[in-house]
Order: C-alpha cells, then structure tokens, then sequence
C-alpha cells in the first residue's frame, strides 16, 4: 500500500481494497521501521492516528465518507494541533502542547484524513537543508549523505520514502518547493491568502503560506480544494470561492504560453539541472505549447529584499518567546531580566538567533526607511515583474534550486545557505503561486522543475504539471528506500 498515490489510496479505501485502520497500520510500521535513519518525524500519533482511522471506516460503513475520507497524511511540526506537541523544531516549544488545531488541520480533520504525526523542519521554519532543527537534520531518501532541503524538509523526506502519501509544509521563500525538489515529489505553494494561516507558528507573516505535498499534482489538487479557502480568523485570507482543483487537471496544453525569465538561466545553475529543465520544456514544447523568453529584471533585488524583511517579520513574531506565558523557560533565573536573557538563547538555535538579530536591525531607528521601508519598494518592483510577464505568457518555468540536493554540512556559511533559495523566495515576496515537480536527476539526486502562476492560478498551475507527468515518469520513480517492504 505504501507505494501508491494518495488518489490511489483514496480509491482503494472507496471500493473495500483495505480499509483506513489497514493503512494506518502498514504505514505506521513502516515509520517504526525505516525513520530512525532518516528522522523526519518529530512525534508520532500513533494511538489518536488509529483512533481516527476507525471512526473513519464507520463513517465509510455508514455512507458518511468523503474523497479523502480515511487517507493518512503528515503534518509539519508548524501547524498547530489540539492535545499533540507544537515545536516548530525549536527547543523553545519542545514542551509547548498545543491548546487549539490551525484551520489548515480543522479542515483536513473534516475532510476525514488520518494525521500519523508532526515531521521535521529547520527551526522555526527558518532554513534550507532541515540541518538547523532542535531534534537533528534531516536525512534525504535518496541519499542519507545528502540534506532534504528545508523548511520543510521532514515532509519532504516522508513522502518520498513511502511513510506517508502526503503531508503539509509551509513556504516562506522556497520552503515546500526546494525541499520537494531535493526529495523527488511534488510540492504547491498556493497564493498568499489562498490558505489559511491561523494555527501556523509565525515566522514572517506577509510571506507565509501552507500547502501541499505529496507525489503528484493530481494529490495535491485534491489536498489544496481540502485546505483553501476564506477563514474570518485570519486577516490576510482572500474571500474567494474554491474551485475544485481537479476538474481542469485533463484539460490539453494546446496553445499554452511558456515564458523562460533569463535570469533563471544564468551564472550559478548547475548544469545538469539546466539540461534536466530544457528537456522538460521540450516535452511541454511536444505537447502543444509554445516557449519565449522573458525578463524578471529585478529578480537579483529579491535575495536582499527578502533578508531585510523577512528576519524584520521574525523578530516581532518571536519576541512572544520570553520564559514567561510559554515554552522553554530558564532554570533559577536570578531576576525578571535574567530569565527574558537566558530563556531566549537557550531556547534558539543559532540561525534564528541570527535573523531576530537582523531583524531587530533593520527595524530600529535610523534604520528603518534605510532597510525595511526600502525593501518594501524593491518587493513592489519585483511584483510588478511577474505582473508583466503574466501579460504575455501563461505561465513561467524553470528550476527550482540551482542545485541538486546538496551534501549535510556542506554549506556551513550562512551566506551559501540563502543563495540556494535564488529562485524561489521572489514568488513569496510577489505572493503569487508556485509549484514543483520532478524533473529528472543530477548525480542521482532529483532535480524540480519550478512552474509559476499569476495570482490565484493554482488550478492552471496543477494542469500544466499534471499533464507533464502524464507524459513523463520521473514522478514515478522512488528511491530504494521506498521499495523496502516489511
């Protein structure tokens, strides 16, 4: 069972093949049996898993079930969840016991999923390669010398080791789509405000965004038409209708209108990975759509716009993490001041120590209308951008990290590290959708193809990637972890 899609899964729950309390089993063995290399869960639920599991079988056996009813999925350690541990891979929350579910797993807990547990991330989201978690770096099934990519890294890892059909992540500047890059799967950041961000621990709040991921985009179009739409409790969700994301995945290419931004496509780009994104291009070339260059002219801004004001985001988010109200509090503080002193660096990793730092820089006076107020601006030119080019082509394609999956430990200079987001974090800063897909291989490492919409494109997105992997395998392909059976 464990090598089948999520619709796959869906299916076989629908017509009797086994029943949700059979899958929830085999999976949850697989987890006991394989994670402990790879690490990309942080808690398992098994008990309230299997608990969940039955109660969808009834609901099955009463005529009650949905498309999704009974379908296991993970849920990265961000979202928060009632009675289960929240830690955002922070030793700051590693005793914080979530009070409330966020709407992303209200929704998914009415559409009848089964939940195994929270996976791994970078802390507090902050992190490309899942090596800067409390709880230890992640390992990529494709090669455990390998890092899975990050944020989102644990999800990523999952799925493409066949312990889990889907799972949720959330993308900051590239945290679903190069982490699903890296692991060979498929992974959608919808349009800012498309998802809701209630419940989600906060890192920069006018960047985040939850979604999909999972091993092709005909599961992701069914998870994203679980999890989107409009939530009063959350000021930055769009008031807008949810399309079912499925119906337009069949629909021909015929006429399609490609855009390549040359500044995808230039110093830096490994290779192979450019030859593995021509040659994909070529197949959508061969399936009736037409290629032209375009220009993003002010995509080299978006490295130092975002790192003004995404760490300026996060130093207001996390000041919350005093000792006080929550979370990791120091032992035997001496006074008011020491506990606020010593919680807070006990309690962060060095990374997010980093960007509060910079953040708190950025913001202060004399700094402000140098730094923030100016990325500001550059994040409107760059918007403006993808605007213009969305007014001569459909979609735009090209690689989603300049690099294969990198060794762990490879990039130890923070630097280095940011660069590996060059050609994601613009879409976040322009809050447009984006989706990657499996594209082919460097050195035996997966490589993504990056394809990106206007705002509230996901379901053109989903049927230009479906149809690409109707007419390839790569999304097919699974590591030899994956092949293990019990």
């Amino acid at each position: 069972m464990h090598d089948k899609t999520l619709t796959e899964l869906a299916t076989g729950l629908a017509t009797g093949e086994f029943s949700s309390r059979e899958l929830t089993q085999a999976l949850l063995a697989r987890i006991d049996h394989l994670d402990g290399g790879l690490n990309s869960f942080i808690t398992v639920t098994a008990e309230q898993a299997l608990a969940t599991a039955d109660r969808a079988d009834a609901a099955r056996a009463a005529g009650e079930a949905g498309p999704l009813t009974g379908v296991p999925l993970a849920l990265k350690d961000i979202f928060c969840t009632a009675g289960v541990k929240t830690s955002a891979g922070s030793k700051m929350l590693d005793n914080f016991v979530a009070p409330y579910d966020a709407t992303v797993v209200e929704k998914l807990k009415a559409a009848g999923t089964v939940s195994l547990g929270k996976t791994n991330m970078d802390e507090f989201a902050m992190g490309s390669s899942n090596e800067n978690s409390f709880f230890g770096p992640v390992q990529n099934p494709w090669d455990r010398d390998a890092v899975p990519g990050g944020s989102s890294g644990g999800s990523a890892a999952a799925v493409a080791a066949g312990l889990v059909p889907a799972a949720m992540g959330t993308d900051t500047g590239g945290s679903i789509r190069q982490p699903a890059a890296f692991c060979g799967i498929t992974g959608l950041k919808p349009t800012y405000g498309r998802v809701s961000r209630y419940g989600i621990i906060a890192y920069a709040s006018s960047l985040d965004q939850a979604g999909p991921m999972a091993r092709s985009a005909e599961d992701c179009a069914r998870l994203l038409g679980a999890i989107a739409g409009h939530d009063p409790r959350d000021s930055t969700s769009v008031a807008r209708g949810v399309p079912d994301y499925t119906e337009e995945l069949d629909a021909p290419l015929a006429g399609l209108k490609i855009g390549l931004p040359r500044e995808y496509f230039g110093d830096g780009l490994d290779p192979a990975v450019e030859g593995a994104v021509r040659e994909a291009i070529r197949v959508y070339e061969s399936l009736g759509a037409t290629v032209r260059e375009v220009s993003l002219p002010h995509t080299h801004y978006a490295i130092p716009a975002y790192y003004v004001i995404a760490p300026a985001e996060a130093s207001s988010n996390l000041a919350r993490y005093d000792g006080v109200r929550f979370g990791h509090r120091c032992d035997a503080p001496a006074d008011l001041t020491d506990l606020y002193k010593r919680s807070r660096a006990e309690g962060f990793g060095e990374e997010v120590k980093r960007r509060i730092l910079m953040g708190t820089h950025t913001l202060s006076e004399g700094f402000f209308d140098a730094y923030y107020k100016k990325a500001q601006q550059v994040r409107r030119l760059i918007r403006q951008d993808f605007l213009d080019a969305f007014d001569e082509v459909d979609v735009l394609m090209g690689p989603a990290s300049p690099t294969p999956a990198f060794d762990l430990g490879a990039n130890k200079d923070p630097v280095s590290m940011y660069l590996q987001d060059i050609y994601t974090i613009a879409i976040n800063l322009a809050g447009i959708p984006g989706i990657s897909v499996p594209a082919g291989f460097s050195g035996g490492r997966p490589v993504g193809l990056q394809i990106l919409g206007t705002h509230f494109a996901e379901a053109r997105l989903l049927n230009v990637a479906h149809q690409f992997q109707q007419a390839t395998d790569w999304h097919l392909r699974r590591p030899a972890l994956a092949e293990e059976t019990l």
